[in-house]
């Protein structure tokens, strides 16, 4: 595989496209879907994901966390396949690009777009990088529910529709809390290694049980939060998602019983198809009557 989309984690792009597609779709029943704004939207976050990925696959390496020992998938810069130069500075025209197609956004949704934007760019590097990194003061989980959850459905919803909606918030919490799952997963396997980095993610501050039992319940809470689309009118966005609870009940319930160890990654997958089933049934259930 190229390493440049190996680095780009393309199994995760999901993360950026479902929240996005969610938003559209809420706005679709609003009457106020836009295509040009919702397309460029679309591109903006996955160009911001894979910017972060990038990010992280150069530092993690320069910190130490991506050695020989690590368990996860293959890294670009850790395996000698780019250097970190040139990583970080495909994550720097990931940025630019990105700031440029989103420059009509902002004429069209004002100042709540620019600062969602501003901040989005930033963060994009301070995931790993910066004086504060958040991935390494055990806050990844956070950013990702806020970023690749409520702010891209919410952001989504207020671009199409120039509106605020609690409905966009809800929807964003539930597909945020299941794209953390990637993450609390890849934690939990890299444990050890993040505490020889001093990369303190929340399995590593508070120990295997405690990133057990924290995956099992990011899987399962959205499907408890489902029920507050019932009395705001939404009965298929209660229901359709409940297809995937099966899944979910299976994915829980290895979370439950994963280790640091290399089999974990497949949890993974079945973390990533969770994560876009729920959320494009949530989805599809706004086009619903």
């Amino acid at each position: 595989m190229n390493p440049w989309i190996l680095a780009a984690r393309p199994r995760t792009l999901g993360a950026a496209i479902v929240p996005v597609a969610a938003g559209c779709a809420l706005a679709f029943t609003a009457g106020g879907f836009d295509p040009l704004a919702s397309g460029l939207a679309l591109v903006c976050a996955a160009l911001i994901q894979i910017a972060t990925n990038y990010f992280n696959d150069a530092i993690d390496h320069a910190k130490g966390a991506d050695t020989a020992e690590r368990l996860g998938p293959v890294r670009a810069t850790s395996a000698g396949l780019l250097s970190a130069r040139a990583m970080m500075t495909g994550g720097a025209a990931c940025l630019i690009l990105a700031a440029v197609l989103a420059i009509p956004l902002v004429l069209h949704g004002g100042w709540p777009i620019l600062v969602l934007g501003i901040v989005s760019l930033v963060l994009a590097y301070a995931y790993t990088g910066g004086p504060l990194p958040l991935a390494y003061l055990g806050l990844g989980e956070i950013f990702v529910v806020l970023f690749f959850g409520v702010f891209a459905v919410a952001g989504t919803f207020f671009l199409n529709t120039m509106e605020f909606s609690w409905g966009a918030v809800l929807a964003g919490l539930q597909i945020g809390m299941h794209s953390s799952v990637l993450l609390a997963v890849n934690n939990l396997r890299d444990l050890e290694t993040d505490r020889m980095a001093n990369k303190r993610t929340l399995a590593a501050r508070f120990g295997l049980n405690f990133a057990r039992r924290e995956n099992a319940s990011l899987v399962i809470a959205p499907f408890v939060l489902g029920f507050l689309w019932l009395p705001l009118g939404y009965l298929w966005a209660f229901l359709l998602p409940l297809m995937t609870l099966p899944l979910a009940w299976w994915l829980a319930r290895a979370c439950l019983e994963a280790s640091p160890a290399r089999e974990t990654n497949q949890l993974l997958a079945q973390a990533a198809a969770l994560h876009a089933a729920f959320g494009l049934l949530l989805a599809l259930s706004f086009l619903l009557p």
